[in-house]
């Protein structure tokens, strides 16, 4: 992979060695993530109040066991999962990736620049997610330690707004980055 000498190998450099920092910052996100569910998840009850429904009541049940499977699945394996594909749908020469001044950004000489930027902006993408994951989950717990059990509707609308707003900033900067930047 050449530099583009418009970037300059400096900038190159750095590109690929924030790479390799979100990259270990996403895989010790993930790896709390694990911990704080299979942690937070020991003090729940037999029967887990697992869906909730209007006003926070919750509508569907699980068994301890499969609920902290479940979340530990959903919690470390959706996130990785969205990475790895995206990871993987980049690496593709053919790939159709569809950015503002896309001539410019998907030329040869600077193809590999910004597949690498792409891919420490969905890395800082998934941590995002696994917080809010984690977040969730948080909320399932707190709702399970009061008689009855019953979800915070405002809490978890809140995280939802959090959440929403991050990925807008998270989306307005790549875009503009790739409007404007060069």
């Amino acid at each position: 992979m050449q530099p583009d000498p418009a970037v300059g190998s400096d900038q190159h450099i750095r590109l690929h060695m924030h790479l390799g920092r979100d990259s270990l910052l996403f895989s010790l996100f993930v790896a709390c993530a694990a911990g704080f569910v299979w942690f937070t998840s020991l003090g729940l009850p037999g029967s887990v109040a697992s869906h909730f429904g209007t006003e926070g009541i919750p509508n569907g049940f699980m068994s301890h066991d499969a609920y902290v499977g479940f979340m530990l699945s959903f919690v470390v394996g959706f996130p990785v999962l969205l990475v790895v594909l995206t990871w993987l749908a980049m690496a593709s020469p053919k790939a159709r990736i569809k950015l503002p001044r896309g001539d410019y950004w998907l030329a040869h000489e600077r193809r590999a620049e910004t597949v690498a930027r792409l891919r420490n902006s969905i890395l800082r993408f998934g941590v995002m997610l696994e917080v809010f994951l984690c977040y969730a989950h948080w909320l399932v717990v707190l709702a399970n330690e009061a008689n009855p059990a019953r979800l915070s509707e405002s809490w978890f609308i809140g995280g939802l707004i959090v959440f929403g707003g991050g990925m807008l900033v998270w989306l307005i900067a790549l875009l503009d980055h790739f409007r404007h930047g060069a």
